[in-house]
């Protein structure tokens, strides 16, 4: 599955990666596209300690997404 972030960058998840992703964050499964359109529709993007980028998004009233991620290499 791909989208571009906001900023126009591709962003990848793979299957492997979102398995890995729900096996530490059970409460995401079911939400894979939304959390795609996380990163393609964020209200905000942060900059994270590592490279990474934050993706913020307010799901319904009082419920926000965070998506974290890179962009693709090469």
């Amino acid at each position: 599955m791909r989208v571009l972030s906001k900023n126009g960058v591709p962003i990848r998840l793979s299957d492997e990666r979102w398995a890995h992703i729900i096996e530490e964050h059970c409460e995401l499964a079911g939400l894979r596209p939304e959390v795609m359109e996380s990163i393609a529709q964020s209200e905000r993007v942060l900059a994270g300690g590592a490279g990474e980028l934050l993706a913020v998004r307010e799901m319904e009233p009082c419920k926000w997404m965070v998506a974290v991620y890179r962009g693709i290499q090469g």
